[in-house]
């Protein structure tokens, strides 16, 4: 009866985004992940560019999960500013 328990992420862990504006010509994404690294910290990935297209990919390294949240929620919110969705 409860073999599949799925709980609500409070703090995202993923975070796709994308940008689409046809008068300009504009199919973008952005995506951001946080891996766990090697020497216990967390590593925030983040890809962005043409969608269809390969893109480029950035890697931050934070001491600790909770930093790399941090770092993820303040992007996610400049990307929403320029029109990410």
């Amino acid at each position: 009866m409860f073999d599949s328990v799925s709980q609500l992420e409070i703090f995202p862990t993923e975070l796709r985004m994308r940008r689409i504006d046809p008068a300009c010509n504009m199919r973008r994404f952005y995506r951001m992940s946080i891996q766990p690294d090697l020497f216990g910290g967390a590593s925030l990935v983040r890809e962005w560019g043409r969608i269809g297209a390969r893109g480029q990919m950035m890697i931050e390294q934070h001491p600790d999960e909770g930093r790399a949240v941090t770092a993820l929620m303040k992007l996610a919110a400049v990307k929403k500013r320029r029109g990410y969705a």
